[in-house]
């Protein structure tokens, strides 16, 4: 993500001032601890994002944020660009085939077609997950890599799928889209494997050694309508492609966490001022806590204190659109259906 510095360098300064001031009546500067900044009155979307275009020509970017009942611009140095390698994904990708494979393998009673069936389950899942975060990034001109998946020596046999952003977001509607993007393609995916998931698992004597897990309340719901009825003396066997499902959910909750740069985190930057998304990132901390995900709640910590606070958008002034609006609330009715409390015990 993008770090704003609010630093102008007095060489350029008259540079500019020159660019702002094609589209903007400049009405002051100033100095902060923060940075420094030109004070604008009026604000327009279309001509800031022109003014985007002029300074990265410069390079420079600009970044626009209310001040007051005013608006002031900051300038930071446009970082270079750093040439992405895709046979990195490549390698990552097989290597992540072959361990979650494994994964399946382990959890399907060591049958290699179970293993290949949760391998095609969970890497569809966080594939698709990944993917629409590249393709909304495209749609709004934002550079950045294919995904890069993450083989990895676990029960599910990676840690996930990653893309890295390498330009700024121009704006709100175009952060809430990077962060609403991801979860929505990655629960539509969830929903056919769970539902074939249920189908495939089968009804077997009661195992001592069997653990017992409680399912979120979206694999509920379906278990609910489509689990075959379970006797006294038996219970359900989680087949490989249910357990990739529960993890495509437990996925999509924590990423849809309210907290920093996760995805609920973009969310939640793109409806709130930076003070406020702090407030709510904590809370999610908490949330995830209470929910015993410890680990994934030390990262989140680590993640909101150690590193620079999220920037937000170039344009801060933007307005969210209504349909966004609409959707951030059905992304929360969402990460509802989501929440799971960790497993005491294996599935």
């Amino acid at each position: 993500m993008f770090n704003k510095s609010g630093c102008v360098y007095v060489e350029n300064f008259d540079l500019i001032e020159k660019n702002i001031s094609n589209y903007f009546q400049v009405e002051g500067f100033h100095s902060t601890e923060e940075g420094s900044y030109f004070v604008i009155y009026d604000y327009d979307h279309d001509k800031f994002s022109w003014l985007i275009q002029d300074m990265a020509e410069i390079g420079y970017i600009p970044f626009m944020e209310p001040y007051g009942e005013n608006y002031r611009i900051g300038i930071a140095e446009k970082p270079e660009k750093r040439k992405s390698n895709i046979y990195i994904n490549i390698v990552l990708f097989v290597v992540t085939v072959a361990t979650t494979i494994y994964a399946g393998y382990m959890v399907g009673n060591q049958n290699i077609w179970s293993g290949v069936a949760f391998s095609i389950a969970i890497l569809s899942i966080l594939g698709v997950h990944e993917s629409a975060h590249f393709f909304a990034a495209r749609k709004h001109g934002v550079e950045a890599t294919l995904p890069y998946f993450v083989p990895a020596p676990t029960l599910i046999g990676t840690f996930g799928a990653v893309i890295n952003v390498k330009s700024p977001i121009p704006d709100k509607n175009a952060l809430f889209d990077l962060g609403f993007s991801g979860p929505i393609a990655g629960i539509i995916v969830t929903i056919p494997v769970l539902i074939t998931g249920i189908l495939l698992s089968t009804v077997v004597p009661i195992d001592s050694g069997a653990g017992m897990f409680n399912p979120p309340p979206l694999m509920a719901i379906f278990m609910y309508f489509l689990a075959p009825t379970v006797p006294a003396g038996y219970m359900l066997q989680i087949h490989p492609v249910l357990f990739a499902a529960w993890v495509g959910i437990i996925v999509t909750m924590l990423n849809l966490m309210p907290v920093s740069f996760l995805d609920g985190g973009h969310i939640s930057r793109s409806l709130f001022d930076g003070k406020t998304h702090q407030i709510i990132s904590m809370m999610g901390i908490v949330v995830t806590v209470v929910l015993g995900w410890i680990t994934m709640a030390i990262l989140m910590f680590l993640i909101l204190f150690f590193t620079k606070k999220h920037p937000g958008a170039l344009d801060n002034a933007s307005k969210l659109t209504r349909g966004r609006k609409i959707m951030a609330l059905v992304m929360l009715i969402i990460l509802i259906l989501c929440l799971s409390p960790i497993p005491t015990n294996s599935l």
